[in-house]
């Protein structure tokens, strides 16, 4: 008896240890789990093309959790995983020619790809982050054709509405990653 005792003074012990060196550490250990890597470059295009930075590290690391050379079973590529297709048709838009497909591993051309992606969808859903994140996933013609048909409003209280599972998932991913960042950022202040 009295060992189990002592055993559980000293895994309180412990808790307390362990407790105590993650109030003091917090900023440091949080940051291993929301780092903010290529910040130059995150800087530079969010900037350039109004996106929330802390946006797009939230999609960064729920698309590809920072790998540069990611593919998708879908085909889609890098850090922001973009679609070919798509990442060809936003560097026609901004007169990136010619566009290789193998550029799309480059970090540079893939955060800048991928934030103008995020600008022009934000323009296309009036800045409503989960449309965004929903339209980035799933497709923005057919997110478009969700919320004209009244399947699911946009709103982040009513995310159980998008009819794609995936898509579902996707979106509450990044908003968490989204709220994780903002509230690293104010620590950080």
């Amino acid at each position: 008896m009295a060992k189990i005792r002592k055993n559980k003074h000293i895994g309180l012990k412990l808790f307390v240890v362990w407790l105590a060196l993650s109030i003091v550490t917090f900023p440091w250990w949080v940051n291993v789990f929301y780092p903010k890597p290529y910040s130059d470059i995150v800087t530079a295009y969010s900037t350039a093309y109004h996106v929330d930075p802390l946006l797009v590290y939230a999609l960064i690391r729920r698309e590809s959790r920072y790998q540069e050379h990611v593919e998708s079973s879908a085909g889609a590529v890098g850090l922001m995983q973009l679609l070919p297709d798509t990442a060809a048709w936003l560097a026609e838009r901004e007169g990136i020619v010619p566009f290789y497909e193998e550029e799309l591993k480059q970090p540079e051309m893939n955060i800048q790809l991928g934030c103008l992606y995020l600008s022009w969808l934000n323009d296309e859903f009036q800045g409503e982050i989960p449309v965004v994140l929903a339209a980035y996933n799933a497709g923005h013609g057919r997110v478009g054709k969700w919320l004209e048909d009244q399947v699911w409003d946009g709103k982040k209280e009513t995310l159980e509405q998008i009819p794609f599972e995936e898509t579902r998932k996707y979106v509450r991913d990044v908003l968490r990653n989204y709220w994780a960042y903002q509230m690293l950022e104010k620590i950080h202040r």
